[in-house]
C-alpha cells in the first residue's frame, strides 16, 4: 500500500457505532454486519478484518479496502513493586505516550493519555517539557483502553475505571475525547459505566457550559493545584487567563446544570500548597461547593524542584482541613519506583 492510499484510510477505531451502522447500510440491507464489527473490535478486541469469522469474505475484503488497523505499538513496559504497570506506546509519527494500569484489591484503573505533549505548562507537570506536538486520534486513545484492557485480563481481573490524567489536556480535544468515551461506555464497546469515567482539566471554562450538556454521568476532576491567585498563577500558567475565582463561578454553574459533584486535584507541595494559610483559604474558596479534594503529594520532577511534604506536614494540613469542613481524600502514591507520575517516562526517554 502507497502512502497515498495509506493517507486516504482511516483506522476503523475512529468510526461511531453510528458511523459503522451507515457505512453497513450504504452496502448492503444486512444491518446486524454492523453489530458483528463491533463485536469483533470491542468485545474480542481482533487486530485485523480478517479475523472477524462470520464476516462474507467479500465484506472483510471490502473493509480492507476502506479502512486500516493501524495500533500504538509498546514502546516500554516497566512494572512497579506495588503492581502498577507504565507503558510507552509508539505513534506511526514517532511521537510517544504513557497509559498506567493501576491495580488495587478492588478496582483496576487506566489512565489514558489524550495528547502528544502538552500546552499548558503546569510547573510541577512532565507532560508539558517540551511543549505540545498534536491531539490524538480517537482510535490512538481507544488502542490504549484495548491494550490495557488485555493486560487486565492476563491477570484474570477486569478493566474498571478509566481516569483520563495522562499526558494532555482532555478538554482541548474533546471531540475525539468524548467520541472514544461512548464507545468505552457502551454496552456494546467496552461496557465501562460512565461513573467509573473521570475527565480531568486544567480549567478551561469555555468548554464547561459544552461538557455539562453532553448529558452523560462522567466524573469532573479540575486541576485547582492553589487556593489563590498568586499560588495557582505559580504552578498553572493558565490561572492568568482564567482566575481562580472564574473558575469556581464556572464549577458551581457546571454543577448546578447536571447535580454532579466536581472533584478537585490539588498537588501537595513542601511551602507552597501544603501551609496552614491554604488550608484557610480552600476552605473559604470551596464552602458550600459539592466537590471533593483529592490531595496529591508532589511526585519530584527535575525540571522544577518542588520537594513533596513530610508526613506530619500533610498530617497537619489534612487537621486542618477537618476544622474548615473540607470533604477530601488523600491520594496513594502508586509506580513511583517506574515513573508513573504523567509524563516521567515519556521524558526520559526523550532526554
Amino acid at each position: 500500500m502507497t502512502p497515498s492510499q495509506m493517507a486516504r484510510k482511516r483506522d476503523i477505531h475512529d468510526l461511531s457505532f453510528e458511523e459503522i451502522s451507515v457505512y453497513i447500510a450504504e452496502l448492503s440491507d444486512r444491518p446486524f454486519r454492523a453489530g458483528q464489527i463491533i463485536k469483533w473490535l470491542y468485545e474480542e478486541g481482533v487486530q485485523s478484518f480478517d479475523e472477524m469469522r462470520n464476516l462474507p469474505a467479500e465484506l472483510r475484503q471490502r473493509l480492507n479496502g476502506d479502512f486500516l488497523f493501524d495500533p500504538i505499538v509498546v514502546a516500554r513496559q516497566v512494572v512497579s513493586v506495588d503492581g502498577t504497570i507504565k507503558f510507552l506506546f509508539d505513534l506511526t509519527d514517532q511521537q510517544k505516550v504513557e497509559t498506567v494500569l493501576i491495580p488495587t484489591s478492588g478496582r483496576v484503573t487506566a489512565c489514558i493519555s489524550t495528547q502528544a505533549g502538552c500546552k499548558f505548562g503546569c510547573k510541577f507537570c512532565a507532560s508539558g517539557v517540551g511543549g505540545w506536538v498534536r491531539n490524538l486520534t480517537c482510535a490512538e486513545i481507544l488502542y490504549q483502553v484495548l491494550h490495557v484492557r488485555q493486560e487486565a485480563r492476563k491477570h484474570q481481573r477486569r478493566l474498571s475505571h478509566i481516569v483520563f490524567m495522562g499526558t494532555g489536556e482532555p478538554l482541548d480535544n474533546l471531540d475525539n475525547v468524548l467520541k472514544a468515551i461512548r464507545i468505552i461506555n457502551a454496552p456494546q464497546g467496552l461496557g465501562i459505566a460512565a461513573r467509573h469515567i473521570t475527565l480531568s482539566t486544567v480549567g478551561l471554562i469555555p468548554v464547561f457550559e459544552e461538557l455539562a450538556d453532553q448529558g452523560m454521568q462522567f466524573e469532573l476532576a479540575v486541576s485547582l493545584h492553589g487556593y489563590d491567585d498568586a499560588s495557582r498563577n505559580l504552578l498553572m500558567p493558565i490561572n492568568k487567563k482564567y482566575p481562580v475565582g472564574e473558575l469556581v463561578r464556572a464549577c458551581h454553574e457546571y454543577i448546578r446544570k447536571t447535580n454532579r459533584q466536581i472533584t478537585f486535584e490539588y498537588i501537595l507541595i513542601d511551602g507552597v500548597t501544603c501551609t496552614d494559610e491554604a488550608a484557610v483559604k480552600l476552605g473559604r474558596l470551596l464552602k458550600g461547593m459539592l466537590c471533593k479534594l483529592n490531595l496529591i503529594p508532589c511526585n519530584p520532577v527535575s525540571e522544577f524542584g518542588h520537594k513533596p511534604p513530610t508526613k506530619d506536614q500533610i498530617r497537619l494540613f489534612t487537621e486542618r482541613l477537618d476544622e474548615v469542613g473540607l470533604h477530601y481524600t488523600l491520594r496513594r502514591a502508586r509506580g513511583k519506583d517506574v515513573s508513573a507520575a504523567c509524563g516521567q517516562l515519556r521524558l526520559s526517554e526523550k532526554k
